[in-house]
Parts: C-alpha cells; sequence; structure tokens
C-alpha cells in the first residue's frame, strides 16, 4: 500500500524547479508510504511520478518505485495490492518475461506489456489505483480498481497543468494549484456526508469513478479532454445477475460462497509484514476473521474498540467471538477526551470534506491496530452485498406505502403540505412519532415536512432510495441558489423489479466507496496500515449479484446466507443481534465535550464571513440540537467538519 502524485504538462520551464516541488508533493503522502519514496521524471515529455512506500510485498529495494520496464517502455506509480500475481508471474514467465524482483509491481508492468491495458486490468484481482506512462506514445493511463477500494483523484490546477495523485494535499502542493470550491460538490457533501464521484471539493479536480481507465496525451492537456472508459462495471455485473440468477439448491448456494470467501480471504493473507483483523462481533467481519483462523496455522490478531456508552458499545460481543474461535485479541475503550483529540485532526486526514462520524473510532481502530501488525482485513461490503442494512427494510415498505397513493391526491397532499402552519402539522403527526423518531425527530415531527415532501415527489425508486436515505434539509437549503440538488447519482438502470438489488447496487455505486471505503483508507493510511476488504472480491460481489433475494433476507433479517456461513464456525448466539452503527454518541458529544469546539467553529464562520453557508439558518439549529429540541446531529456533523475542513485548508 502506497501513495502517489504527478504531474503532465506539454512543456516544462526551467525556470521551475520540478524535482524540488515533486518532492513536496511526496512529503504530504508520507503516512501513506513511510518505508521508502523515489522520482520518475521525463521532462522533455512533461511528465513526473512521485511516489511514497509502504512495504508489504517484496520489502527489498527492487520494489522501488516509481518503476519502470526493463526496455523503458513504461514508467508506473502504484498503490494497492494485486492479489493473483503469482499466478499471472507464472503464465507470463512461460512467455519469455524476466523478473528482476518479487513485487506485485512488476508483474503489473509485464502484464501491461504482454496484453495491454485492458486485458491486463481485467485479470488482476485485488484493490489498486496507478498511473503508468506510456514513454514511446507520449501518453498517461490512470487505473481504478473495480469498486473504488483504492482512491484516486485527477484534473487541471488553476494554470492548467494536470495533476493526479492519491490525495488532494499532494497535489495542492503544485505551485499553479489556485483551484475553486465546488458548490456543486459541497450541496452534494451536505445531502450525503461524502462527495460522490465524480465530484471533488475543488473545481477541475475529479475523482476517477471505480472500474474505470482514464488516458490522455498532450494534446488532450492542452484542450483539457481525457478518454474515460469501464473496464468494469456494477451495474453491468447484476444486470448480468438478474438475467442469469442461481439455479442451484439453497445448500450448493452456501457451499459455493463459502468456496469462494475462503479463496478470497487466502489472497489477502500473503504478506511479507504481520497481518491481523477487524473485528466488531457482527456478521461481516466475524465471518472474516472465521474464515481467517479457518486457513491460519496460528492465531489471527483481531482487533475492536468500545466505548462506555452500551447503545454503541461493539467490544463485548467482539471478545466473546474472538474468544470463542482463539484469537490473539486486543481492545481498546473510546473516551470523549480521545475524540477530542483526534478531532483537530480529521482536516488533515480527510483532505476533503467527510462527515460520517464513525470516521473518529475507525482512525482510532487502525492506529490501535498499527501498534502490532501493518495489515487488516476489514469486513467492509457484508452489508450492501447481502441486504444488511435495516434502511433497506424500512425504505421498501415505505416505497410500497408511497405506490397506493394516486398522483392525484399526491399533489394535492403536496400542496395542502405547502400552506399549513408548522404547529398545526405537529398536532396533526403526533401519532405517527415512531414513524418520525426514524427520520431523526424527537420533540417536532412537524419539521420533517421537507422530507415527506420529497418521498411524495419521487416517481421512480431509485430517486426515493436517494431522498429517504439523506440528510434532511432545510426547505430553502443552506446554499444560496442550490437550495434542491437532486441526486442524480443515484440513478441507475436494473432489468427486474427487485427492491433488495436496486438498493444494494445503489449502494455499491455510492455509499461502499464515497462513504465506507473512503473512511478506512484514509483513517487508516494516516498512520501507515493497509486494509484489505475480502468481501469485496470482484468474484464475490458477481456470485452475490446472481443470488435471488430469497438466499439474502429471510425472517425480517438480512445476509441470511452469510449467516449460514458464519453458523457454521461460531454458534448463533454469539453473532445474532441487532446490529450496530460503528459510530460514535455525536449527539451528546457535540452538546458536551465538542461544543466549544463547535461554537467556536461557528462563531468564527460568522465573524469572519468567509462562508459559503445561510449561518443564520445553520445557528437557529444549532440553538435547537443544543436545547434538545430537536436531534440535527447529522446534518450539524456535516457543516461542522466542513468548517473544519475550511479552517484549515482555505
Amino acid at each position: 500500500m502506497c501513495g502517489f502524485v504527478g504531474f503532465f504538462v506539454p512543456s516544462t520551464q526551467s525556470s521551475v524547479d520540478i524535482p524540488l516541488i515533486l518532492n513536496q508533493m511526496i512529503s504530504d503522502l508520507a503516512h501513506r508510504g513511510p518505508d521508502d519514496e523515489g522520482l520518475w521524471l521525463d521532462l522533455k515529455a512533461g511528465i513526473g511520478l512521485g511516489h511514497r512506500r509502504l512495504a508489504i510485498l517484496d520489502i527489498s529495494p527492487t520494489g522501488h518505485q516509481p518503476m519502470t520496464t526493463s526496455d523503458g517502455h513504461f514508467a508506473i506509480a502504484y498503490n494497492g495490492e494485486v492479489y493473483n500475481f503469482a499466478e499471472l508471474r507464472q503464465e507470463l514467465e512461460k512467455k519469455g518475461h524476466a523478473f528482476r524482483g518479487t513485487s506485485d509491481t512488476e508483474v503489473i508492468l509485464a502484464s501491461i506489456n504482454e496484453w495491454g491495458i485492458i486485458k491486463a486490468v481485467k485479470r488482476f484481482t485485488g484493490m489498486y489505483a496507478f498511473a503508468i506512462f506510456d514513454v514511446e506514445e507520449h501518453k498517461l493511463i490512470l487505473v481504478r480498481d473495480r469498486l473504488g477500494i483504492k482512491p484516486l483523484y485527477y484534473g487541471w490546477a488553476s494554470d492548467g497543468t494536470f495533476l493526479f495523485g492519491s490525495e488532494l494535499k499532494a497535489m495542492r502542493n503544485w505551485p499553479g494549484f489556485n483551484n475553486s470550491l465546488d458548490i456543486d460538490a459541497l450541496t452534494l457533501f451536505l445531502r450525503h456526508n461524502y462527495i460522490p464521484a465524480p465530484f471533488s471539493i475543488y473545481q477541475g479536480i475529479y475523482k476517477l469513478p471505480p472500474g474505470s481507465i482514464l488516458s490522455i496525451d498532450q494534446k488532450g492537456v492542452l484542450n483539457r479532454e481525457v478518454k474515460l472508459e469501464n473496464y468494469w462495471s456494477v451495474s453491468e455485473v447484476f444486470a448480468h445477475g438478474a438475467l442469469d440468477p442461481w439455479v442451484g439448491s439453497t445448500d450448493e448456494a452456501i457451499e459455493a460462497l463459502e468456496e469462494l470467501l475462503t479463496k478470497s480471504v487466502r489472497y489477502r493473507l500473503v504478506s511479507d509484514v504481520p497481518l491481523g483483523a477487524f473485528l466488531s462481533g457482527g456478521i461481516d467481519s466475524s465471518t472474516v476473521v472465521a474464515l481467517m483462523q479457518k486457513v491460519s496455522t496460528t492465531p489471527v490478531h483481531t482487533f475492536s474498540i468500545g466505548f462506555t456508552n452500551p447503545e454503541y458499545n461493539e467490544a463485548p460481543h467482539a471478545k466473546r467471538v474472538a474468544a470463542y474461535l482463539g484469537t490473539k485479541h486486543t481492545e481498546f475503550y473510546v473516551t470523549p477526551e480521545d475524540a477530542l483529540a483526534v478531532v483537530p485532526e480529521l482536516p488533515r486526514i480527510w483532505d476533503e470534506p467527510f462527515a460520517d462520524s464513525s470516521q473518529i473510532p475507525t482512525y482510532l481502530l487502525s492506529r490501535l491496530a498499527r501498534e502490532h501488525v501493518t495489515v487488516v482485513l476489514s469486513g467492509d461490503g457484508g452489508d450492501e452485498l447481502f441486504c444488511g442494512y435495516p434502511r433497506y427494510f424500512l425504505t421498501r415498505r415505505l416505497w410500497k406505502l408511497r405506490k397506493k397513493i394516486p398522483y392525484p391526491l399526491r399533489v394535492c397532499w403536496l400542496s395542502i403540505l405547502d400552506l399549513i402552519p408548522e404547529e398545526v402539522l405537529e398536532n396533526s403527526l403526533r401519532r405517527t412519532r415512531g414513524l418520525f423518531r426514524w427520520l431523526g425527530a424527537q420533540k417536532h415531527p412537524g419539521k420533517l415536512i421537507p422530507r415527506l415532501k420529497e418521498l411524495l415527489r419521487a416517481n421512480r425508486f431509485e430517486e426515493f432510495y436517494g431522498w429517504a436515505n439523506s440528510h434532511i434539509l432545510p426547505e430553502k437549503g443552506f446554499i444560496s441558489g442550490k437550495d434542491r440538488l437532486a441526486p442524480e447519482f443515484f440513478n441507475t438502470y436494473f432489468p427486474a423489479d427487485d427492491l433488495w438489488a436496486i438498493m444494494s447496487l445503489l449502494d455499491l455505486k455510492t455509499y461502499l466507496p464515497e462513504d465506507l471505503l473512503t473512511k478506512t483508507d484514509r483513517a487508516s493510511m494516516a498512520i501507515g496500515l493497509e486494509a484489505r476488504v475480502p468481501l469485496l472480491d470482484h468474484k464475490v460481489v458477481s456470485l452475490a449479484a446472481r443470488f435471488p433475494s430469497g438466499l439474502k433476507v429471510r425472517n425480517g433479517k438480512g445476509k441470511w446466507i452469510l449467516r449460514q456461513i458464519l453458523y457454521r464456525h461460531v454458534p448463533k448466539e454469539l453473532v445474532d443481534r441487532k446490529k450496530m452503527g460503528f459510530g460514535i454518541p455525536i449527539s451528546e458529544w457535540i452538546r458536551g465535550p465538542l461544543q466549544e469546539w463547535a461554537e467556536d467553529l461557528l462563531n468564527d464562520a460568522s465573524t469572519k464571513g468567509k462562508g459559503y453557508l445561510k449561518m443564520e439558518t445553520v445557528h437557529r439549529l444549532w440553538r435547537e440540537h443544543k436545547n434538545g429540541k430537536y436531534n440535527h446531529q447529522y446534518i450539524l456533523w456535516n457543516i461542522l467538519t466542513f468548517l473544519a475542513w475550511q479552517e484549515h485548508w482555505q
């Protein structure tokens, strides 16, 4: 696991000290690669690659990057792991390729030399992002893995230079970088916790979508034109799964999935450095650890964190699972003081606005693990692949209820809701308080009318799901002129009327890469820890897409088939429990130990007048939350993390 950054310009000026600048750029990626660093420059071609290395495979100097082919045709800077590199290497050796070391980086280069970029990446199993320069063609190619596990940004600095890299902070060091904030991206962030691809917080800078290849030459740099193509699409995988569903028995499905998951776990145990696993005691992480222990000859080292608040504390569950499986278990209990110490670091770690509050315990868990190992396996992906989120059940019920309402009646209701005073709505909605409490209300369900209007307006289930599982914003929004930016990135096509599959697909395209995987990557790499996700092997995704919903959802619970595999290794009573989110009591903390931090940010944004937000609206929400009248914890955390980011970077 590593980090890289680079530039591509048609020509360079002799007055610019390119090596010095590139060194400054990679210095901001030292956390991703504390073991080694390197530069590769072709000033005549206007290209530069910088790399920081976290040595996992072939920790000798032969794994140094950037790396070139022996004939000088290609140069590469690479972040990630190709797990099937040993098989590919054997095949390439039979074709006459010779290797200097044992790294997967050499195999990537040889594969591209042998088969070309498209055919090569389709054969890779792993998580990766890389930049490869074709010296003969003067063409730059950027590649990101199928599910978006590893990050890759690209775009144009204010001076017209094409930049690319693992994190924005490194790209900012380019002297011509003075890009403005993207208001559309900020609007989407306030709605969803994260900035979805292809947006970034800066105008002109983008995220390379998962499963994509970008190519650009010198003419493209001048004209701001890139060629983008998909070599893998989760939408196509799910469409194929619907057209070619699983036809075997249930027992055969369980066997097939366990065999594939075991192979995926075994792949991800290949390492030349110490390795362990995150363990929450839930279905996903427990399955991963159980399969790790199944194929391991020594106790797996597992890690968990806990909270004194039992509503958030999974540590006792993890400890019992660890004891049963016989792992070497380490746990750490988080205090508000621990969180306070991390909060000032959030803008540096997530160098564009990011507001999943579980970022704090994820970072603390990563820091704990890094004291003992360099690589961990994580259970990310199980909820999306096997319908594990409680919101799937509620959203499905609400949609079926919504479909029963005739269109003319919906239009009539929307008109009435626009006219009725808030106090009247408060009284009329008291009997539905349970539903509104799920949507975020504590004492004033009438304040959720904006959400009801969104749900009533939605004509397609994808749009309905996008609104139902996003933050509730005031009706006039927080940003002038951007009151109602629709979640267009939730639009998708699925050739079957299977709501479970549609929700899974939408989350695999949006929430998983942009929230969960971004959170895990930045939290772990902030302290030089590599996190691997065996449930997201692309072959596992393809198999899960073929399974009918009956193999995923039974008796009002998701992840049925995954549970059957886990029950073979761990007693049901140890893992069958209500799902807990991996978060912190943010509502209490921003009223308590984080209140001073929050108010300093809010007051600073108001007095300096540098904000993009309608601060009068923000302060009203803050007063309502602080007084306990309404639970605005999620949107307030978005706002506070944005203001903290703005204070740090602008």
